[in-house]
């Protein structure tokens, strides 16, 4: 799944749009806090457990493909 990251948000949500999804979040992108609300913020979106999630791909960028494992 590709998202794209705006970080320094006032509201952390996500936005789906047509082939991307947008992940707002409050934390900045330094130190992995950014990735680190990205995960808690998706996790609670979708409604699964955060280690379900795994940033694959963009760990510097706001530009990052996802991997989200399924509770079936």
């Amino acid at each position: 799944m590709n998202i794209k990251v705006i970080s320094n948000s006032g509201k952390a949500k996500v936005v789906e749009e047509k082939e991307l999804f947008k992940v707002y979040v409050k934390a900045p992108p330094v130190d992995g806090k950014a990735n680190k609300e990205v995960v808690e913020v998706l996790a609670e979106h979708f409604k699964i457990k955060k280690n379900q999630i795994e940033i694959i791909r963009g760990k510097t960028s706001n530009k990052k493909t996802v991997k989200v494992e399924s509770n079936d």
